[in-house]
């Protein structure tokens, strides 16, 4: 008989491993905590701001699932993996028998732990959930606190001021999406949702946050308040490794595994944001998927192996594309065009490109990633390098 395979997490990594799996011939069974079908959590955004429906972020029904050959349980919590017995415990009692395990629980929003923090009207920005209770809560319009100014936060910002609320971004740097932007392409960000009514404090730390039965307000560092019906804490995230410690798995930042996705029990593997390997975790769509190909290839017993590459992504704030790679840090060249909306920023070491910051036009993202992975020499190409392929030709 075909091996049986239990996918815990219907994330877009724990749904591809569980197709691929079904197509190699394995008996899966997919597990969700959530109630909903598998979505796409990246078209979240999209939905907070009005421009699609859930039906729209639907990515497998349940015809198509069944037709695949897997038996999907939504509203499934595993809380623990008798090892020995090879059974999933839910949280409902119940016992799943499994040959292997695919852990694809994904990651957690954090939530500071300020004074006020558990009112009501506080709420993360994750889960479908978390966007229909923001959808509730903007119904009204009225003031909203985004606290995080990475692109979670930002997108929380742009979909609830597109939505009618009144939204004060709060961030501890002096531009928001530090990790993926350097300041001139983050000051450029800024303006442009500034000009669809955001308001940045920045920098600014979060203090408190006031209200008796709910929300009435945040207090900063500096004892300035700001009035607001809802806080939407977006201030990052952290791998979900709850299962796997409860379980008895290796536990790093995240779920410790191999290149080719096997924890530290071989029956056991694990994908996507919960897990860690080399050290590494991640926090996109793309490598998590590349992890649950290599995942499939793995259980099918084929010789598989993940290998990380360059950080790098194209994403899309409130309509404006943005892309980086690399080290964001350091000597660079620069291209402004202010009456254009378009900046970009190429960090040199040694002759070579190590990063590179897109704002507006992202048209030449792969020209620079190909450059940043060869290491190859810049040269004479160096003067020119920010305009593109088109007057860089002998790196093209």
């Amino acid at each position: 008989m075909s091996q049986q395979v239990l996918v815990i997490g219907a994330g877009p990594a724990g749904t591809r491993c569980a197709v691929r799996s079904a197509e190699r011939g394995a008996r899966v069974t997919l597990c969700s905590a959530e109630a909903a079908l598998p979505y796409d959590r990246v078209a979240l955004s999209a939905l907070l701001a009005g421009e699609k429906t859930l039906p729209d972020l639907i990515t497998h029904d349940l015809a198509a699932l069944q037709a695949q050959g897997i038996a999907f349980r939504p509203a499934t919590r595993i809380t623990a993996l008798d090892r020995a017995a090879k059974r999933a415990v839910t949280a409902r009692g119940e016992r799943i028998a499994y040959d292997r395990v695919v852990i694809a629980t994904g990651s957690r929003a954090i939530r500071l732990p300020v004074p006020g923090a558990e009112l009501p009207g506080v709420l993360t920005y994750r889960t479908l959930d978390d966007v229909r209770a923001m959808l509730r809560a903007a119904r009204g319009g009225g003031s909203a606190v985004v606290v995080g100014g990475g692109l979670l936060g930002l997108e929380a910002a742009a979909g609830l001021a597109q939505r009618g609320m009144r939204v004060t971004v709060l961030h501890p740097v002096e531009w928001p999406m530090e990790r993926q932007l350097d300041s001139g392409a983050g000051g450029f960000l800024a303006r442009r949702l500034g000009q669809k009514g955001i308001r940045f404090a920045m920098p600014s730390q979060l203090a408190a946050i006031e209200g008796e039965t709910r929300v009435s307000g945040v207090v900063l560092a500096d004892g300035k308040r700001i009035a607001a019906e809802i806080v939407v804490m977006a201030v990052g995230i952290r791998p979900d490794t709850a299962l796997a410690a409860a379980s008895g798995l290796a536990i790093g930042r995240g779920i410790q595994a191999d290149a080719g996705m096997r924890s530290s029990d071989p029956a056991i593997l694990a994908i996507g944001e919960c897990v860690e390997v080399e050290g590494r975790t991640i926090g996109l769509v793309a490598p998590a998927l590349e992890q649950a190909e290599i995942a499939a290839a793995t259980l099918a017993g084929a010789a598989a192996r993940y290998a990380a590459r360059a950080d790098s992504a194209v994403l899309k704030v409130s309509g404006t594309a943005v892309w980086s790679a690399g080290e964001i840090a350091g000597e660079g060249v620069t291209l402004r065009d202010e009456e254009e909306d378009r900046y970009r920023r190429l960090f040199l070491r040694e002759d070579r490109l190590v990063g590179a910051v897109l704002y507006g036009d992202v048209s030449d993202s792969g020209f620079y990633l190909n450059l940043i992975a060869s290491r190859r020499p810049i040269g004479r190409a160096r003067a020119a390098l920010a305009l593109g392929p088109a007057f860089a030709p002998e790196l093209a």
